[in-house]
């Protein structure tokens, strides 16, 4: 369909003016492009209105590419050269049908082009010009755009940043140092880890596949795919990060572990813990972000509410006994650990910290690394520890009966224990211990306070608007009570620049405290199950982690569809 043909339907169906027509033309013969182009590009259109107009008028279905993560094997089925002539995008492959978004499905030379070189039917679905452009830009990366990199890394800076470098002089491999040292390689691994920084991400993962080479960040919780780096230069990329964290470039069949440490401007540091792991492919690199700046040491902040952080407070200012967080990977154990050692921390105790690894430095507490294949574990620094005449211990993690007995009796002795442990709740960490080993009788005399937490994304402050698709019911079948869900307006984020259209900025924590109290040691001496467990202390005041959520989504700090996500169902 002609660029004239489409104007004057916009026209007739008063979508637009003639006025507007002709400023689009204009813009249209100055850029060369297609008028739908210039129609989004000057604001005169939405996307979503653009598309949905050409898909009544093609006859086939609209699409959203930014609602799409494009599987890097389909991309590689069409060359770039082929997708910028024909504005096109392979999008996903069903069977023997390749779906094509096409910002003209009646172009039938791009469609028999598409099919002659993949071998595929096509299906066309239809997107905008600006649309398309900007998904070839994103899954077609090219190693020879790495002369770009340049103006991306003098927009962001660069200068300001100052990378230590830990490598030695005798290098063995010289060929692979040198790539790794070439500057295009520098340059991409350097904007790697400060575009991380920028948008807020806590890891970067950097995954080798057969045909492609992924970079995500997970911001908030969540991974979202940055870009696809040259293919060629992957070995160069790993042998560069393994420099940078000191490990060893000719080891490729063992996982190994490093750190990064970069200066920035106005004397900010940040820390990156590096992790490489042999694949099928390659070896892939998770880059974990360590900001001190960042670090929420307030624990008002990090999502308390007032009855469970009184509780929680009680807990760990008691001269001995033992403080249990629980939790999977990734979900703020340990900030809120620091969080407690930070208000306990004084020129009156002893602190001492055995972890695996150190994720801050901390003024005025002993922190020790651990270091397994020399001994250096949990158990044998514990023990350390207790001649070394603490106040204050804690455990990066119970992993063991050994470390779980040794930490019960310094509870019993008169130190103050913090540890963590995985567990789904803190009902459940009773049984964990006592399936470990530890008698019923030493849990109730050691343990004060159980926590358990979650971490769920905090919805954009920028585009918080009221969430008219959440009905009270829906709200009842999430955990609230009806006259609660009455009242509750749910908020959700329409999407904006300050959070990458994603509608959510930052975390909030979840928490369920479970205070051991009288009833609760009745019930672990006399055997009882998880369940029973929970729903005493329920009756004893603990709220859980859903109802917390529950509380967070009343305050409109996050959404229904993020708790369901994070917590199960009470």
């Amino acid at each position: 369909m002609a660029s004239d043909r489409i104007g004057e339907l916009l026209v007739r169906e008063n979508l637009i003016s003639t006025d507007q027509l002709r400023e689009a033309q204009q813009d249209q013969r100055s850029t060369g492009k297609r008028l739908a182009y210039s129609l989004t590009k000057l604001g005169i259109l939405q996307e979503t209105e653009l598309t949905d107009f050409l898909s009544k008028q093609y006859g086939v279905p609209s699409i959203t590419l930014d609602d799409f993560e494009i599987d890097p094997d389909v991309i590689n089925l069409v060359p770039r050269e082929v997708a910028s002539k024909h504005v096109l995008i392979p999008v996903q492959q069903a069977g023997n049908t390749l779906i094509v978004a096409m910002a003209d499905p009646s172009n039938i030379y791009a469609i028999d082009d598409v099919k002659f070189m993949t071998g595929l039917q096509i299906e066309p679905v239809v997107s905008t010009d600006a649309a398309i452009e900007q998904a070839i830009e994103h899954y077609y990366m090219q190693p020879e755009e790495t002369a770009s990199y340049q103006e991306v890394l003098g927009d962001l800076e660069l200068d300001d940043i100052e990378f230590e470098d830990s490598m030695d002089d005798d290098f063995s491999l010289v060929d692979s140092q040198n790539e790794a040292e070439q500057a295009p390689v520098v340059k991409l691994c350097n904007l790697v880890l400060v575009n991380a920084i920028n948008k807020g991400a806590s890891d970067i993962h950097i995954e080798p596949y057969e045909k492609s080479y992924r970079v995500r960040y997970r911001i908030d919780g969540v991974l979202h795919h940055e870009m696809n780096a040259p293919l060629k230069l992957k070995n160069a990329i790993t042998s560069r990060f393994k420099i940078m964290s000191n490990l060893d470039i000719a080891e490729r069949r063992l996982p190994q572990d490093g750190r990064i440490k970069i200066k920035m401007s106005r004397g900010r540091e940040m820390d990156f813990r590096v992790s490489c792991l042999p694949t099928l492919y390659g070896e892939k690199i998770v880059l974990r972000l360590l900001d001190k700046e960042n670090l929420q040491l307030d624990m008002m902040k990090l999502g308390f509410e007032q009855a469970p952080l009184a509780e929680f407070k009680e807990a760990i200012h008691r001269p001995y006994g033992m403080c249990l967080v629980t939790g999977p990977t990734g979900s703020g154990k340990t900030t809120t650990l620091y969080s407690a050692l930070s208000e306990l921390n004084d020129d009156e105790v002893n602190i001492s910290t055995a972890e695996d690894p150190v994720e801050f430095n901390l003024a005025g507490i002993n922190q020790v690394q651990m270091h397994d294949d020399i001994g250096l574990n949990f158990a044998a620094s514990l023990r350390s520890f207790l001649r070394q005449d603490p106040d204050i211990i804690m455990v990066g993690e119970i992993r063991d009966f050994e470390t779980a007995e040794i930490a019960v009796k310094a509870a019993l002795t008169g130190h103050l224990v913090l540890s963590t442990l995985h567990t789904n709740d803190a009902p459940s960490t009773v049984n964990r211990l006592l399936n470990m080993g530890v008698e019923p009788f030493l849990v109730t005399a050691a343990v004060n306070l159980i926590v358990a937490q979650r971490l769920a994304r905090r919805i954009c402050k920028d585009c918080k608007t009221p969430d008219t698709e959440i009905s009270p019911e829906a709200l009842v079948d999430a955990g609230m009570k009806p006259a609660e869900a009455k009242k509750c307006t749910p908020m959700k984020g329409k999407g904006c620049k300050t959070c990458s259209d994603t509608g959510y900025k930052g975390r909030v924590a979840l928490y369920e405290v479970m205070l051991l109290k009288d009833p609760l040691k009745d019930l672990i001496l006399q055997g009882a199950s998880t369940t029973e467990l929970k729903q005493e202390a329920i009756r004893l005041g603990m709220s859980t982690l859903r109802r917390s959520g529950l509380n967070k989504i009343a305050d409109g700090m996050t959404t229904v569809e993020e708790i369901l996500r994070v917590t199960a169902t009470d």
